[in-house]
């Protein structure tokens, strides 16, 4: 299973339509929010780049006329995952919120943005993931980022940031 994870568009879509075209085919994409109102065109994007892929897309704190959610569950193969825009938990301090509230909900991922930087830690059975901003990047270099997150056969995970 192959899912393309993105956040912080904030409809500059041109490095996010590039990177769906590139990684396409996959299984499933997700977006943790501030796209700005361009989720219908990305939902588009991704269907005709890897038609059936599941798609899931959250609120973030610049996404003021949509209807996504804030946070979503659902399963990612055999790891339940818990995904938000971040800014509710205090992430630009540091994702311990983040992680305690996804510990609480039994999550085995926690995904978040926010914060325009990439991060990947692994504590007590809990994999915490920011893919970084695909259009507004904030860590050093300023490269957009986006993440791969990849299962096996055997329901390994391997995750990787990748940069345009």
């Amino acid at each position: 299973m192959k899912v393309l994870i993105v956040s912080d568009s904030h409809r500059k879509d041109g490095n996010l339509l590039e990177v769906i075209q590139g990684t396409a085919p996959f299984d499933m994409m997700i977006h943790l929010g501030d796209g700005e109102g361009s989720d219908e065109m990305i939902r588009s994007w991704c269907e005709e780049a890897s038609p059936g892929c599941e798609i899931h897309m959250v609120q973030g704190n610049n996404d003021f006329f949509t209807g996504l959610p804030g946070e979503e569950e659902f399963m990612i193969g055999p790891y339940r995952t818990f995904i938000t825009h971040g800014h509710r938990y205090g992430v630009s301090m540091g994702p311990e919120r983040l992680a305690d509230e996804a510990e609480a909900r039994g999550a085995k991922i926690a995904m978040f943005g926010h914060t325009h930087k990439p991060y990947l830690g692994r504590e007590d059975g809990l994999t915490v993931l920011n893919p970084g901003s695909i259009s507004y990047p904030r860590q050093e270099g300023r490269r957009p980022t986006f993440a791969i997150l990849e299962i096996d056969e055997n329901g390994e995970m391997e995750i990787g940031h990748y940069y345009l």
